[in-house]
């Protein structure tokens, strides 16, 4: 299953692939890419990942939530390239019986996204282009 993207991410079209008939709880991340960061304007934003290690690791996260979360179909998205203002950067979408389960899974799933998959941001405005911490905290 092909993790990352140099397409567009649409949610929407997304979820038809996840969703199951006998799941009344559905939970959606949409990350998108927005125009400040830390104070500074953003004007576009590029992912870079060195892509054959960031899609394993995502498989390695969608392995370690099925055990976790053995009720909910999951997935998970990451855009690579660039982006402008607006544009989707990551989708994760959880399916479950009930929405616990898949508010949990959901909030799993990019959490460990951001904390394990070698994806690296640079944001562009005025001023030039800045390298974005991934370790920084999520806000």
């Amino acid at each position: 299953m092909a993790y990352l993207s140099r397409e567009p991410l649409e949610p929407g079209a997304l979820l038809e692939t996840v969703r199951r008939d006998g799941d009344g709880g559905l939970a959606f991340f949409v990350g998108v890419a927005r125009d400040n960061n830390d104070g500074r304007r953003v004007t576009e934003m590029e992912y870079e990942a060195y892509e054959p290690m960031a899609e394993a690791e995502m498989g390695r996260i969608e392995a370690d939530l099925a055990l976790r979360f053995p009720v909910v179909r999951l997935l998970l998205r990451h855009r690579v390239g660039r982006l402008r203002v607006g544009e989707v950067a990551v989708v994760v979408i959880a399916s479950a019986p009930h929405r616990d389960e898949a508010f949990s899974a959901c909030r799993a799933g990019i959490e460990e996204i951001k904390a394990r998959v070698p994806v690296w941001k640079r944001e562009w405005g005025a001023d030039g282009s800045v390298w974005v911490d991934p370790g920084a905290p999520s806000r």
